[in-house]
């Protein structure tokens, strides 16, 4: 290719599109191997580093291997970004190649002649209007002129005077063949800008600022390659549908969608986990980077939390602790997250832990909720060794600028929404687990809770899932256990007595209180006479609801001398502060729900 308006439709015709290829083919040989050596330093240097070295010389190299694990991350996307952009390219001139083919090859049947400039002459042909003879032949130019222009052309004769039937179809060929060159103009050219800019910093070192140029760089080779691979994503089919379509990609396509498009590989429910891990590591690099060049308060809280989320990846388990996957990311509304303490697909037993009221992609939820399923987890593998514990933040949880105190103005939308696309995410853990059977348990805390009974009304039930655990609820949504889709025997319930959100009131109480003014109390006795409702439902923790309460210790009250604390609401799954409640769950996430000791209802 010569390059914008230099191109000719001889230099199209005889374009080797092959060797673009190979071009392309060679960059990911390239990138492949940054990727392997970025792998040796993540799975074999660091770790043998962190369980056998301490101290201040251990942390040095450490810190260097991170920082060379780094230059290979960016090697490794750098290159694979060249090569979409070079297999696209490839593509697109494919495209106009045999456009402008067909067009050569119709004019060749018709024994007319395609010139240099793109005009094509025919001959005489038909029957004359006055004259019993053929109008004579002529020379049709392009309706647009190639680049460059040529010279001014006469303009064919007027249909009247000459109604050749060949100087219709001499002008079709010319505007085909004129459209083939212009149109692999431009895409020469906008591919030419783009690799012009993925070059990588002078130097050895990658500085922080590449995670923007990263981002860039992603976002240029998507907009140009969209036809190219975008289209083929199977985003709006089942996560069967998308195994299968994952399974089917030859390894080179496979490695090409995880260099432009890992926001979604990495966010696609029915994908391998491990595949998504990958995927969104790099996402998390890309997002990281496009957050660093805003300013509002919604971007800095989630840069605090992807921030702390890559600390976390980058830190690597603890010695006896399960492997941490990231299995979906996203700077989406209030930010999504999923995070696997072990992985879903291999494990025997998978659980999946929905948090609830004021959760967002922020420092909280990467300390706290991920701190909530790692433990779960580490529990769980205790009792089993082949189980995974899941944080899922895959929904925008209500947010209450008031805290607690307004959570009673909290409607079901979020949590419909929210159990459509959790019922999604479970269909896919299904899928892509390998074993026959696997033990899946559903666990929502709070606002969770609702989000997870809202799950299980659609279909038939969370697929795959045979227990559910609520903890901290302020109802589901049903007001029976048998409801959930599992049977009342696999649905357990962890309610503190000092929980204020398990201790609501319900719609109807507050309905009642609000229009009885001083009688209020009684009003809202009348409304729940059994005491047993919440404001989304029956109490799960009595005994009308039908539930398996297990034994939770009390927590601090609300008002002690300390002042006001909610602090009995985030005590379940903490195995310090509640060794029952929290070893319970383990319990019923590693299939041994056997185990639990019940407690009494309310």
């Amino acid at each position: 290719m010569r390059g914008g308006t230099g191109l000719t439709w001889a230099a199209l015709r005889d374009l080797k599109c092959a060797e673009l290829e190979g071009a392309a083919d060679g960059w990911g040989r390239a990138g492949n191997r940054a990727d392997a050596a970025r792998d040796r330093i993540e799975q074999q240097l660091l770790t043998g580093l962190r369980g056998t070295q301490h101290g201040e010389a251990a942390e040095g190299a450490v810190r260097r291997l991170r920082a060379l694990s780094r230059n290979f991350q960016y090697v490794y996307t750098e290159c694979g970004l060249v090569r979409t952009a070079l297999n696209s390219l490839a593509h697109e001139l494919k495209v106009r190649q045999r456009a402008l083919r067909e067009a050569l090859d119709d004019a060749a049947a018709l024994k007319f002649t395609v010139h240099a400039d793109g005009s094509v002459s025919y001959p005489a042909a038909g029957r004359g209007l006055i004259a019993d003879r053929p109008p004579q032949g002529g020379t049709a130019a392009p309706s647009s002129p190639l680049p460059p222009a040529p010279p001014s052309l006469p303009a064919p004769p007027p249909a009247l005077t000459a109604p050749n039937p060949n100087t219709a179809k001499a002008q079709d060929i010319a505007d085909r063949v004129a459209e083939a060159v212009r149109g692999a103009a431009e895409t020469d050219w906008r591919y030419a800008g783009i690799l012009r800019r993925l070059k990588a910093h002078e130097g050895l070192g990658v500085p922080d600022t590449v995670r923007r140029d990263a981002a860039r760089d992603a976002a240029a080779v998507r907009g140009a390659a969209g036809s190219y691979l975008r289209d083929a994503v199977p985003q709006d089919a089942s996560p069967a549908e998308r195994y299968a379509w994952w399974a089917g990609l030859t390894q080179e396509q496979r490695e090409e969608y995880l260099a432009v498009y890992p926001d979604v590989i990495g966010n696609l429910d029915g994908i391998p986990a491990l595949v998504r891990d990958t995927a969104n590591r790099d996402n998390l690099q890309v997002l990281i980077g496009e957050l660093e060049g805003r300013d509002d308060g919604r971007s800095a809280a989630q840069l605090e939390g992807l921030r702390e989320i890559e600390r976390q990846l980058e830190a690597g388990p603890r010695p006896g602790e399960p492997p941490m996957l990231l299995l979906g990311i996203s700077d989406e509304g209030n930010g999504r997250a999923i995070v696997a303490f072990g992985n879903p697909d291999t494990a025997r037993n998978v659980a999946a832990y929905v948090p609830g009221l004021n959760t967002s992609l922020d420092q909280g939820f990467a300390r706290d909720d991920l701190k909530r399923a790692r433990d779960t987890a580490i529990g769980a593998r205790y009792h089993d060794p082949s189980s995974a514990v899941i944080a899922w933040l895959g929904y925008d949880a209500p947010q209450t600028p008031d805290g607690w105190g307004s959570l009673a103005v909290a409607g079901d939308g979020r949590a419909e929404e929210g159990g459509r696309a959790f019922h999604t995410f479970a269909e896919g853990l299904v899928v892509t687990n390998r074993n026959e059977d696997p033990h899946v348990t559903a666990i929502g805390h709070s606002y969770g809770s609702r989000t997870v009974g809202a799950a299980t009304q659609q279909g038939d039930g969370i697929p795959g899932v045979d227990d559910i655990v609520l903890v901290g609820s302020p109802g589901v949504g049903v007001d029976d256990a048998g409801d959930l889709g599992v049977g009342r025997e696999h649905v357990f319930v962890g309610a503190a007595e000092n929980d204020v959100v398990t201790r609501l009131p319900s719609k109807e109480q507050v309905a009642a209180g609000a229009a009885a003014g001083p009688l209020a109390y009684l009003a809202g006795d009348l409304a729940d006479p059994g005491d047993d409702d919440l404001w989304f439902g029956k109490d799960p923790a009595s005994e009308s609801f039908g539930a398996r309460r297990f034994h939770v210790d009390d927590g601090p009250p609300l008002v002690g001398a300390g002042g006001v604390s909610i602090d009995a609401h985030s005590r379940y799954f903490d195995p310090h502060r509640d060794a029952a409640s929290a070893n319970s769950i383990a319990l019923i996430a590693a299939g041994r729900s056997d185990q639990v000791k019940p407690e009494v209802y309310r």
